[in-house]
């Protein structure tokens, strides 16, 4: 994917399979800030692919996951509640970025929500993925799919910008670059919301089970217990924050409103 004079241009005919290209002057593309490794897939963070290759970089995994009721097992049946907790922050007629693809039915209900008068830009870093959600959004004209990193500003401005259980999976630094690359995507009255992990309450007694899977499954989620979304970001004092939890805590919604210049009158 290219970006010039602020058309955008889909290479289809790599399927998504050659290295991301650099960013030059000219030309403002994709390229990733975090390192590669050697023996991933093109383009692959060394952190997906020494982390999660199991769960996102492997077919069989992905023909696994990429069911609703999966979803929802892994989420102890909270995955409907989330993505309507979500849905309610857009509006048809939104153009929408959606960072990461998400396994299960979340972007094509994202489609219908904005609907043909909308726009939904789906971006992720491995082609595994966005083969799969081009897949799934090819009913769909309004909504596109193609490998690009979160953590690099875009090149256009959205209404808003979903992401959906991601910053859990990224090692701190680079869950700072994404979460303000995604708050600079937003344009003035706009909104990113975030939905992820949270802090169980001391009595949720499933926060022993959530405990022993990021011990064993996502060695970076447990900043999100210890911190802050609004507190990662760089300048949040540019929006307005709210959160609301779930399930005893094991879970938030934080939406970040991008300032306006009527919010200075």
């Amino acid at each position: 994917m290219r970006i010039r004079e602020g058309a955008l241009t889909h290479d289809e005919e790599a399927g998504f399979s050659r290295p991301i290209p650099r960013v030059s002057h000219t030309a403002v593309t994709v390229p990733l800030v975090h390192a590669v490794s050697s023996d991933a897939p093109a383009g692959v963070p060394t952190y997906l692919s020494e982390t999660y290759t199991w769960a996102y970089l492997n077919p069989r995994a992905l023909a696994f996951f990429d069911r609703p009721w999966v979803v929802s097992a892994i989420l102890f049946g909270n995955y409907r509640r989330l993505q309507r907790a979500l849905l309610r922050e857009l509006d048809p007629g939104m153009r929408v970025l959606q960072a990461a693809c998400v396994y299960g039915d979340f972007s094509r209900n994202v489609a219908k929500r904005v609907g043909a008068h909308g726009k939904l830009d789906v971006i992720d870093v491995a082609g595994l993925q966005v083969a799969n959600c081009k897949r799934k959004l090819r009913d769909f004209p309004h909504a596109c799919a193609w490998v690009a990193d979160a953590a690099m500003p875009r090149a256009v401005l959205y209404d808003a910008v979903c992401c959906f259980f991601l910053l859990h999976e990224l090692p701190d630094g680079y869950k700072r670059a994404v979460i303000d690359a995604l708050l600079t995507s937003v344009r003035p009255g706009g909104s990113v919301v975030f939905i992820d992990y949270h802090k169980p309450h001391f009595a949720n007694p499933l926060k022993f089970v959530l405990h022993l899977v990021f011990d064993t499954l996502e060695p970076y989620a447990k900043t999100l217990w210890h911190s802050e979304i609004a507190a990662l970001a760089s300048a949040p004092e540019e929006f307005t924050w709210r959160k609301h939890t779930f399930f005893g805590g094991m879970y938030q919604k934080v939406v970040a409103r991008r300032r306006s210049a009527d919010d200075l009158t």
